[in-house]
């Protein structure tokens, strides 16, 4: 099974991908960043999940600010503890005694041309691990990512939550050079659990159990503050390339971050244009392709998730 490192910020929808990585790939480890709560906040629900799964992968925790101002979070969509709607196991065990970062490059190292290194928070640990240590772009297999929109955003008009959290450390991983899979706020979207999909995993085992009343918190949450009707399974969207690749489809093309705007930071601007080979005259060419943009969903991806919790709870004793 192909080795996953996860970067997240715990956080329904990173609950929700943690266990669809570990259903479906060798889980080696679990780095937390700030984001969806405080850095204390949600590592504390990756060793409450880590719990519940019933799995001995290390957790460590990361950084608690972006590089570049102030940091930001989401706890009127996720609640006080970034988890809120049910009541995860008391971890038998906590972080691990290093920094995240470290973690990142002990993982890829014992795992060179293996790991996935999966990141559905800010992008802060991932662009220091690479600062850090150059090799790492060598070590790794490739990096996924859950950020950015080529629509509209969620923090502002055009800039979604994981990018605008921390656009420095985006547009550096994103410029790294190393093959990387993007998934945004555009396409996520449109992979979300309704109503029935909740009642179906309140049917199911523990851990299904769990995650329908985790949910059906999220649920509630995004249709208050937010009007929609399904609570969006944003993150484990970046794990589809490395699981079954049929489930969505992608463009390789140019993707940056803009750091300067005042009304456009954070957004992530992709070439979606198909130019000739033709003369350009006033029209700027198009920049070299660094990501594989993700551009539409498989029918099958909602129910492929759903049943990923349904089906783990087999695993458990």
């Amino acid at each position: 099974m192909t080795p996953v490192l996860l970067d997240c910020d715990p956080g329904h929808d990173d609950a929700v991908a943690m266990i669809y990585a570990a259903h479906h790939m060798n889980l080696v480890g679990v780095t937390t960043v700030f984001g969806n709560q405080s850095i204390d906040l949600v590592t504390n629900n990756a060793l409450g999940l880590r719990q519940l799964m019933q799995r001995d992968f290390p957790v460590a925790k990361g950084a608690g600010k972006p590089l570049v101002g102030e940091r930001i979070e989401a706890g009127v969509v996720h609640g006080k503890t970034g988890l809120d709607g049910a009541e995860l196991p008391t971890p038998d065990r906590g972080a691990e005694d290093m920094h995240a970062v470290e973690l990142i490059l002990r993982t890829a190292r014992a795992h060179r041309g293996e790991l996935v290194l999966a990141a559905t928070g800010a992008l802060t640990n991932v662009a220091l691990a690479l600062s850090v240590e150059p090799k790492l772009r060598e070590w790794l297999r490739g990096i996924t990512i859950m950020g950015g929109s080529t629509g509209s955003g969620n923090v502002t008009q055009c800039a979604e939550f994981n990018i605008y959290a921390d656009p420095e450390a985006a547009d550096a991983v994103l410029m790294a050079g190393v093959e990387t899979w993007l998934v945004g706020l555009d396409v996520t979207r449109r992979v979300g659990v309704g109503a029935a999909d909740i009642a179906r995993l309140r049917q199911g085992g523990r851990l299904a159990r769990t995650m329908g009343d985790l949910l059906d918190f999220f649920l509630q949450s995004l249709k208050r503050v937010q009007g929609i009707d399904t609570a969006s399974l944003h993150d484990p969207c970046a794990l589809v390339p490395f699981i079954d690749p049929s489930l969505m489809e992608y463009r390789h093309t140019g993707v940056r971050v803009e750091l300067a705007g005042g009304l456009t930071r954070g957004m992530t601007v992709a070439e979606l244009r198909r130019l000739g080979n033709v003369p350009l005259g006033y029209m700027r060419p198009s920049p070299p392709a660094n990501v594989h943009l993700a551009r539409e969903p498989s029918p099958r991806l909602l129910p492929h998730i759903v049943q990923a919790m349904l089906d783990f709870d087999a695993t458990l004793t």
